[in-house]
């Protein structure tokens, strides 16, 4: 789930972790440490974590999606049994770690490079695909059903909702006109019809990044419980263990921002008062990381939580 940049033909992934030096000063990597990363992506993150906790800190890998875990367990290999990887939501580490407490948990919220770059994923509308987006693709909706099925104002609701889109009922009328003639199967097929429909965009900026944003958060429910899921994360850090959280659109850092607050009327100190932003050079470098937000928040002592 992480939002680093990579570039994907097959298995040959360049991968560049986002905000990767702040990530690792604000989790106070140690030598022998507990971490987790709840968003592993291809690990890139991660490696640097077990780079700095040697010789024997451990990290727990979590992804939604096999296909990246599949990737990461082989980048991250060298590193032995000091990395152990788990198939799940985020939301399930408290249980994955058994009574254990963290010295450091990492989220990297949002979609991961390699699911961007593979068009048979769906998520981007750069290229001809399938309309899936599922981080995990052994169950659930996929974006054409949400298409396809739903009514007319539940799907204006979603793009507006989850989009952000002033254009919302114009694009959900268009979507059911444009499926009256037949189902809406691909991506550019889709984003041709929410081109059409929607409100001019500033330069740049790709009049259906809003609804494909939308479908996305929908499909994957990105923020169903993700306040309450991260103060819950909070009873699961060591006293000094830290949460760093990255976003990338104003929905998801809301929700962190709001959960942080919750953990700082609890005990926990605020690390960032403001989010962190990729500097200038990272933005030239990984034109994707211009989005993300890095917020932090560190569990003082047993006082702190519930």
């Amino acid at each position: 789930m992480t939002a680093a940049c990579s570039r994907s033909t097959g298995s040959d992934v360049a991968h560049v972790p986002v905000l990767l030096e702040e990530c690792v000063e604000l989790l106070a990597v140690k030598p022998g440490g507990l971490y987790v990363d709840g968003t592993l992506g291809l690990g890139g993150h991660a490696a640097e974590v077990l780079r700095l906790s040697a010789p024997e800190g451990r990290l727990l890998g979590v992804d939604t999606d096999g296909e990246s875990l599949a990737q990461a367990r082989e980048s991250l290999a060298a590193f032995g049994s000091r990395a152990r990887f788990a198939q799940a939501d985020f939301r399930e580490i408290p249980a994955l770690l058994a009574g254990a407490r963290a010295d450091g948990i990492l989220l990297d919220l949002g979609v991961s490079s390699l699911q961007l770059d593979t068009p048979e994923r769906g998520f981007s509308f750069r290229a001809a695909g399938p309309l899936d987006m599922r981080m995990d693709r052994t169950g659930g909706e996929t974006a054409a059903d949400v298409v396809n099925r739903a009514r007319e104002h539940d799907l204006a609701d979603v793009i507006y909702r989850y989009g952000e889109e002033p254009g919302s009922r114009r694009i959900a009328r268009a979507i059911v006109r444009a499926r009256e003639r037949g189902p809406i199967r691909t991506t550019t097929e889709l984003a041709e019809i929410v081109r059409r429909a929607a409100p001019r965009r500033r330069p740049g900026l790709d009049a259906a990044t809003r609804t494909f944003q939308a479908l996305r958060i929908r499909v994957n429910r990105e923020l169903e419980g993700l306040a309450p899921a991260l103060r819950a994360l909070g009873d699961h850090l060591a006293t000094g263990g830290r949460l760093v959280v990255i976003a990338f659109h104003s929905l998801e850092d809301r929700e962190v921002k709001q959960a942080f607050r919750d953990l700082a009327r609890e005990g926990f100190l605020l690390l960032t008062k403001k989010p962190l932003r990729p500097r200038e050079e990272e933005v030239r470098r990984n034109p994707r990381a211009r989005s993300a937000r890095l917020r932090a928040v560190a569990r003082e002592d047993e006082a702190g939580g519930r």
